[in-house]
């Protein structure tokens, strides 16, 4: 079976780029590199980083390089056209979707959407780029053969018939050789993330300050698009200003992973996510997460993988018993290790992509 899928960020994580950052570009890397590995070809069109035709495979994926640089759907049309791939790949809400999806269908290719945020189901409040041509991005999923969710939430948002199509795929984390246990940690508070509104650092400020004897680590650079200029200068200030705060700016991936395996705790202030992938990296290290409303399928609260606090209040206490235990902190790193290894591993992962393209072509033929 082949499968394309086009983003030049999945190349930078696939070479090892420092620079590379977003979640959803991760796991691409992640399930391309798995399906792969059980069998796909699989070929990644890169506009950008790589000469047109110019071809590297790295972990058995193809990166091939495309030529039409400022003609998104050119170059979406020549992939697939050239390919002749039996699905092809789309990961978040977009409203070239839509005219992405018709190109896929009148070359006889299937469609595979998949979300990244829970807002990619709430379709008028989807975050794409122009918010006035929404109903381009429903096109698209409507012209979906398939549309993968990140947990069971996310389905009661779509209409009916679109959640006839819906089926869940695990995230995917790498497992590092070695859990360091929580009496060898540097009993830090690790916070990851963006800088941008939905991140809410303001609150991740505020609980800095009210546990000024704990020492908190914060990793991200600010997107300053999303940010009226005098509202990100004093996010910024005060992150620099507070004492037991080490501001770290945009890090490598790897640096990030390592802060989040020394670290007690990983904080959560989102207040707008899907499955983040950042909590499946602190699991996967034996790493407790204490969050701010976000649960998906109420992973941390049913599983003990950490605390859900709905206040500042709530997290900050939240943090402080946990920084206190390490022996809590120890068996809660035990349950997320556990948890991501049977749930969220790549063998997992394509187990569900290929269950769900057998059913949507067992359905085609009936």
């Amino acid at each position: 079976m082949k499968i394309v899928y086009v983003n030049d960020v999945v190349y930078k994580y696939a070479i090892g780029d420092p620079s590379a950052n977003g979640g959803a570009e991760r796991y691409g890397w992640y399930l391309m590199r798995a399906l792969a590995q059980a069998g796909w070809s699989v070929t990644v069109g890169v506009r950008f980083a790589l000469q047109a035709k110019e071809v590297k495979v790295i972990d058995g994926v193809r990166f091939l390089g495309l030529a039409h640089r400022q003609h998104f759907l050119l170059d979406w049309y020549s992939l697939l056209k050239g390919e002749q791939p039996e699905w092809c790949f789309w990961q978040c809400a977009d409203h070239l979707w839509g005219p992405a999806a018709e190109i896929a269908r009148y070359l006889g290719v299937r469609t595979a959407f998949s979300t990244m945020h829970d807002l990619d189901v709430q379709v008028r409040k989807a975050q794409i780029g122009r918010k006035s041509l929404w109903l381009l991005y429903l096109w698209g999923l409507e012209r979906s053969d398939l549309i993968f969710i990140q947990h069971y939430g996310q389905r009661g948002y779509l209409p009916l018939h679109l959640q006839q199509r819906t089926y869940l795929l695990p995230g995917i984390v790498p497992l590092p050789e070695r859990v360091i246990p929580h009496r060898e940690r540097n009993r830090t508070v690790v916070w990851a993330a963006v800088i941008r509104p939905p991140k809410r650092p303001d609150l991740l400020i505020e609980i800095a300050r009210r546990l000024p004897t704990v020492p908190f680590i914060v990793c991200g650079a600010p997107r300053q698009s999303h940010w009226e200029p005098q509202k990100i200068d004093q996010i910024m200030k005060d992150l620099r200003s507070l004492p037991n705060v080490d501001y770290r700016g945009h890090v490598a991936p790897e640096q990030t992973v390592q802060a989040i395996g020394s670290a007690g705790v990983l904080l959560s202030t989102s207040d707008g996510e899907g499955f983040p992938s950042v909590f499946l990296e602190a699991w996967a290290a034996g790493t407790p997460v204490v969050s701010m409303q976000i649960d998906p399928d109420h992973k941390v609260r049913d599983h003990e993988l950490g605390k859900v606090a709905d206040t500042i209040e709530g997290a900050v206490e939240a943090v402080r018993v946990l920084m206190a235990s390490t022996e809590r902190c120890q068996e809660m790193g035990m349950r997320s290790r556990l948890h991501v290894e049977e749930i969220h591993c790549p063998a997992s992962a394509v187990q569900a992509f290929e269950t769900a393209v057998a059913r949507i072509t067992a359905v085609a033929k009936t």
